[in-house]
Parts: C-alpha cells; sequence; structure tokens
C-alpha cells in the first residue's frame, strides 16, 4: 500500500537544487574550462496503488479500496462525479459513496478529491450527511477530506441540461445514452469548451465568480430555451457553501493516492460511455502525478458481467440465466437504482482493460453468485459474419453484432460462503479462478464479494498465484495485522 512516510512526493535532491538555483546548465572550472553540471534526477517518491475497473463499472471496486486502504495513508478519487456508485459494509453498515473516496471510512485515512473530479457541491455534503446517519464510519469526515482547488464544479443547471439532453436524443433518435442525468457530461464538456468554473474560482472572487456563472447559463438558455435556471438561488447556495464549508478543504499541490475509476470516454464503447478518462493514465492527469510513481494496478473483474443503461453487450444473457445473475448478485445501481443487465464473463473485454492499463494483478469478485450453476461459460473470443477478430471493435454497431465464441466450464454447485483461504474452495471454483488467471496472463487475488444471503465484508480468499515476489510484499504489508501463515504457505484473512 502507499505509504507517505517522512519523504515528500516529487522533490529534487539537495545537490539538483543547488545546481537549478544557479540558473545555468554550465559551470566554470577551477582552470577556466566548461564542463556540464551533473544534475540529479528527481526522486520518485512513493509509489501509488491504482485501483480500475475493467469491465463496464460496478465490479465491487468500492470494496477493494476499502480493503487496501487499512494501511494507506492517502486515498484518492481522480475521474468522475456522483454519477458512481460505490457500496462499502463495514461492521454491518452499507455505507453509500457517489462522490467520497470510499476509503474514507478509515479514520486514519486522508481522502483526496483530485483536480479530474467534477463535484455538486449540495450532493457531496449530502451524501456526507446521510451516510452519517448509518453509522460511526463518516465520523470527522471533514477533518480528513482534501478538496483540489483545480476540481470543476458541477451546477444544478448541469444536471437539468443533462436532462434535456437525453430527452432530445430520445425524441430525435427513438434512444437515449442511460446517463445517470447527474450533470457530468454538461460540466466536462464546459471544461473542454474552456467555459466552465472550479473551485478556485468560486473561493476567489465571488463577484467574478457570479458574472461568469451567469454568462455560462445564458449560453446554456440560449441552447435550450426550455431551461429553468434559479441563477440567483444558486448564487446565494453557493456563498452560503463557500463561507461555511468549503474553506477548510481546499489543497493546492496533492502528495500521494489510491485511486478508482472505472470506464474510459475515449476507449471504451463510445457514445456510451462515462465523460472522463478512468484509465491508468487518467490518474496522472487526474490527480496531477507523474507517471513514475505509478505502482500496482489492480483490475477489478467480477465473475460474470454486468452493464447498466444503454450500450452494446456482446455476452449478455436476456433469459432465465441473466435473471438469476440479477436477482442472487443484487444487480441494482447504487446511484440510480436501475437494475444491470447481466452475462457470462466476456475475457475480450478484460483484456482489451489490460491492453490499455497493464493490471498487474486482477481482484476477482462475487465468484460466490455462480455456485448455484451447474456449468459455467466465459467469452474466449468475437466472430464477425464468421471470422474471428482478434481486437476489440471500436464501432458501436460492429460490437452490437459480434457473435461470442464460449468456453464451458464445469460449475461447483456448492456454497461458497464459508471458504476463507484458497483451498477451501471447491475444486471447480478453483479451475475457474486459474482458467481465467491463465487467459489473461495476470495474477488474481479472489474477493468472494457480497454474498447472496449477506453483504458480509470479511469474505476475503487470496488466490495461490501470489507468490510473485511483488504482489506478495504488497499483500504483506496490506494484511500483516490480521493475517497469519499456515502450515501450507497459503495466507488467510481473519474475520
Amino acid at each position: 500500500m502507499v505509504n507517505v512516510g517522512g519523504q515528500p512526493f516529487l522533490g529534487l535532491s539537495r545537490d539538483a537544487q543547488l545546481g537549478l538555483s544557479q540558473g545555468s546548465g554550465w559551470d566554470r572550472g577551477s582552470h577556466g574550462e566548461d564542463r556540464t553540471s551533473r544534475v540529479t534526477s528527481p526522486r520518485v517518491g512513493n509509489k501509488v496503488t491504482v485501483v480500475l475497473g475493467a469491465q463496464w463499472g460496478d465490479e465491487g471496486k468500492g470494496k477493494v479500496v476499502d480493503l487496501l486502504a487499512q494501511d494507506a495513508d492517502m486515498v484518492c478519487r481522480c475521474q468522475g462525479g456522483n454519477n458512481a456508485g460505490h457500496t462499502v459494509v463495514v461492521d454491518s453498515v452499507e455505507y453509500d459513496f457517489h462522490l467520497l473516496p470510499s476509503g474514507i471510512i478509515n479514520p486514519k485515512v486522508t481522502a483526496f478529491i483530485g483536480n479530474g473530479v467534477v463535484i455538486h457541491l449540495p450532493g457531496l455534503f449530502e451524501e456526507a450527511e446521510k451516510n452519517m446517519r448509518k453509522g460511526k464510519g463518516l465520523e470527522g469526515w471533514e477533518n480528513r477530506l482534501i478538496i483540489s482547488d483545480r476540481a470543476h464544479i458541477v451546477f444544478d443547471f448541469h444536471q437539468a441540461v443533462d436532462g434535456v439532453q437525453e430527452q432530445e436524443r430520445q425524441q430525435r433518435a427513438g434512444k437515449n445514452l442511460g446517463t445517470t442525468k447527474k450533470g457530468i457530461g454538461p460540466v466536462y464538456s464546459a471544461k473542454a469548451a474552456r467555459s466552465g468554473l472550479r473551485i478556485c474560482d468560486l473561493l476567489a472572487d465571488f463577484q467574478e465568480f457570479s458574472e461568469r456563472f451567469k454568462h455560462l447559463a445564458s449560453q446554456y438558455k440560449s441552447m435550450y430555451p426550455s431551461l429553468e435556471i434559479d441563477v440567483d438561488g444558486e448564487l446565494e447556495k453557493l456563498k452560503v457553501t463557500r463561507v461555511d464549508r468549503c474553506k477548510g478543504l481546499l489543497l493546492y499541490k496533492m502528495k500521494i493516492a489510491l485511486t478508482l475509476p472505472k470506464a474510459s470516454l475515449t476507449l471504451r464503447t463510445y457514445p456510451f460511455v462515462t465523460s472522463s478518462n478512468c484509465t491508468v493514465g487518467g490518474v496522472c492527469t487526474g490527480l496531477g502525478m507523474p507517471p513514475q510513481n505509478v505502482g500496482e494496478v489492480y483490475g477489478v473483474v467480477k465473475a460474470y458481467t454486468t452493464r447498466v443503461g444503454i450500450g452494446a453487450f456482446p455476452a449478455e444473457q436476456n433469459n432465465e440465466l441473466g435473471e438469476l445473475l440479477q436477482s442472487r448478485g443484487k444487480e441494482v445501481g447504487v446511484t440510480t437504482g436501475r437494475k444491470r443487465r447481466c452475462g457470462w464473463l466476456d475475457l475480450m473485454l478484460i483484456k482489451y482493460a489490460h491492453m490499455i492499463n497493464g493490471f498487474t494483478a486482477i481482484a476477482l469478485t462475487k465468484l460466490d453468485i455462480l455456485d448455484v450453476l451447474p456449468e459455467i461459460k466465459v467469452g474466449v473470443a468475437y466472430k464477425v459474419d464468421g471470422e474471428i477478430i482478434p481486437h476489440f471493435p471500436a464501432n458501436q454497431e460492429v460490437l452490437q453484432k459480434v457473435e461470442v465464441q464460449y468456453e464451458t466450464l464445469p460449475g461447483w454447485k456448492t456454497d461458497t460462503s464459508a471458504a476463507r483461504i484458497f483451498d477451501e474452495l471447491p475444486e471447480n471454483a478453483q479451475k475457474y479462478v486459474c482458467y481465467i488467471e491463465d487467459h489473461l496472463g495476470v495474477p488474481g487475488k479472489t474477493l468472494k464479494g457480497y454474498s447472496s444471503s449477506s453483504k458480509n465484508e470479511n469474505s476475503v480468499i487470496y488466490s495461490p498465484s501470489y507468490r510473485s515476489k511483488n504482489l506478495y510484499d504488497f499483500l504483506s504489508a496490506v494484511e500483516c495485522k490480521r493475517r497469519c501463515i499456515e502450515e501450507c504457505g497459503q495466507p488467510k484473512r481473519f474475520g
């Protein structure tokens, strides 16, 4: 896990600082000869652990982050907004997060919302207050949350515009994108058009901020005449928020992070995508962090595939199997309450995510949902017009007509809810995990996830593939306080 320790995140060695302070790359030797001064490379600092969704969202990233946060100093969010939804269960209390990094439940963790995130301020405070009423996990959250002053603000009218745009798509083309209507697309559009407003603008000259706010609102009114915007009312609420709540939550230069994005704007099934760039590269841009600080990259993979909203889904099962997965997995969106579409595991999709992000390990979630199946299919290839294609299609229409080639594996028809180490899984469940690891070429960590009967936060299983040195050392740091090595050499986590 990432530890701040006593080292700076990014700093120059003393020799390098002295060399740069002279303002020249040349130095005059004692005998008058020119020689080039040696400038030491900047220290990299601590490595950052990245948590990424490898499918279409809802893989269980929040649970993975909550686990890793137990030995972290800082947990960060780097992309997206309150369109995201993460459920985390701690001490039998279920918390729902949309903007807050899910690791904030750990009282020793500093939570950071980076510059790549778009923030609806009323939604942020409402989310915190709602979770505060559920349990003690968020006590003192304001003292351990930091927000980048470079993050863009989502206004109420952005959310209204999102709804109008979806309605117009439906009327024009007979279908919409299925957005959460949280204003995420419109605010990222404003950011790209250089007309957006950031947290730093809100906290600077409020008169200047108000003028820019009114200008942005008038632009949207001209594009969407039916749009109703309470300019004075929203400005008054922002003024109160600015004075009472925001000033203590700012950070001008962040340090280190663990982060949890999901699906990318440019590299997935465009246009049925989120509006931010949720890849390992998006971590760097969304946190202001150089790439050499990226350490472990976890790809979170659900043991089957789900997708919420509209868009191509080659492995979808519109049948009793899909309904069974939806029911057993309690596949309902945290943010929208929509039922998720369900299907078999699609390795073509995950291989594509791995190609883009370079996973150093996968975290396999919700394996127990498959306990009742006599056989399990895994998508291993795509065919178009009878020919196998060697890539994940960029074109939505092509992806809609691909035929998935499946391998069929035997099920285990056994309740795995009591398993805590890999050897306690049924043989066929072990083979399923190893099959996924072998096809991806990435070692795996099995998280049994939320069982169908309860959301048990302690049901974590470690795969024996974790013998690789880097991964094993990493797990040792995370779990050193809570596990022992048994005679068989398998790590065990105690509930």
